[in-house]
């Protein structure tokens, strides 16, 4: 039985290989070249595939396709460095999945299954996935963070509207609480787009005569994901819950944590298979964890402001201000993208140890 849907799904990006012939094919007959003729050497021996421009930020050409558009839809540089993290983190995992695949260890396609979905979760939240109602352009105007996203749910809506006049939170606090609420949505959007690829794959299935076990093992896969999804659902419904409690009662002082995803975390880590010393040590490593996003948090406002002060140098400074803020604003940039990837990186060795200690229980 399908589960609940929550919000607005994810439809996959066309394959381009096609689409990447046509230019040398309209371009029709090559001149000779040079003073060479049909039997010279240049004529007869077959000619060397274009090398891709030394510009390229990623290994994978359709990684780079999708970031090339990103930055043709204008994102905001925090949203750009957030994307290009997750796309060094997704070229990480294909390349993974490649040598696995290449020693004939993912027989059961689970592996590709797993990277399809990443890749899937990264269209939608990005506004890559052609869905108009998806993409959200953010504009150039230094706009207040803590009102710069929909929250995209009407239970949310209130509860935030609740909290914000409530008079129990500082504007500190009212800013961890924000994003405690994008963070509980962008978990239910990612649920969605799992949701979503998971009905797509039952439905092809439906659709596919197979042996009687190749089709036994995609509905092992299958049932791994829907377990995956209820896991999804139940952490959603235990976050709302926490939001709802806080937006009406206000931070208590025996928080241990402030950001969401380490909160995560240490509820998830409290419930699983850990001994008390295992517990210990991953409670100091999510406080460096934490150290690690706080850092990343902080030079991503350092790039907003470097990004408005560059907006408003180039319309009334000179060439050489201008060139000053450019190399700022550059430095800025590449440092932020190594944080993103570091802490996304970071999250995934964390979440790995958690998923293993659950396994074991079973």
């Amino acid at each position: 039985m399908a589960s609940p849907r929550l919000g607005a799904g994810s439809r996959g990006l066309p394959q381009p290989q096609l689409l990447l012939l046509l230019p040398l094919l309209l371009l029709g007959p090559w001149p000779a070249a040079g003073h060479g003729g049909k039997y010279s050497r240049e004529k007869n021996e077959p000619e060397l595939p274009p090398k891709r421009e030394p510009g390229g930020e990623f290994r994978m050409e359709k990684l780079n396709q999708l970031w090339e558009k990103a930055q043709r839809l204008q994102l905001s540089p925090v949203k750009l460095s957030e994307l290009h993290a997750d796309l060094k983190m997704q070229e990480r995992d294909e390349f993974a999945w490649k040598k696995l695949k290449a020693e004939g260890l993912d027989e059961d396609g689970e592996k590709q299954a797993k990277v399809t979905r990443s890749l899937s979760v990264i269209l939608a939240k990005y506004g890559l996935d052609g869905r108009k109602d998806a993409r959200a352009v953010s504009s150039n105007s230094l706009s207040d963070p803590v009102e710069e996203d929909s929250l995209e749910d009407p239970r949310l809506e209130k509860l935030w509207h609740k909290a914000k006049t409530s008079g129990k939170f500082s504007s500190e606090e009212l800013d961890k609480l924000r994003r405690e609420f994008q963070h509980h949505k962008e978990k239910v959007r990612e649920y969605n787009v799992l949701l979503e690829t998971l009905s797509r794959t039952e439905e092809i299935q439906e659709n596919v005569i197979s042996p009687f076990d190749v089709s036994r093992v995609k509905e092992d896969v299958l049932h791994s994901k829907h377990a995956e999804l209820k896991d999804r659902l139940r952490g959603i419904n235990q976050g709302y819950d926490r939001l709802r409690q806080v937006s009406h009662q206000g931070y208590g002082a025996e928080a241990e944590f402030e950001e969401p995803r380490v909160i995560d975390l240490w509820d998830l880590a409290k419930s699983s298979n850990f001994t008390e010393k295992e517990l210990e040590s991953f409670r100091e490593e999510l406080k460096h964890f934490e150290a690690k996003i706080e850092k990343h948090n902080h030079y991503q406002k350092q790039l907003e402001i470097s990004h408005q002060k560059l907006k408003h140098v180039e319309s009334f400074g000179d060439r050489e201000h201008v060139s000053r803020n450019k190399e700022k604003y550059a430095v800025l940039e590449e440092k932020t993208k190594e944080l993103g990837y570091k802490v996304k990186k970071h999250l995934q060795d964390l979440s790995g140890r958690i998923s293993r200690a659950r396994h074991n229980e079973l």
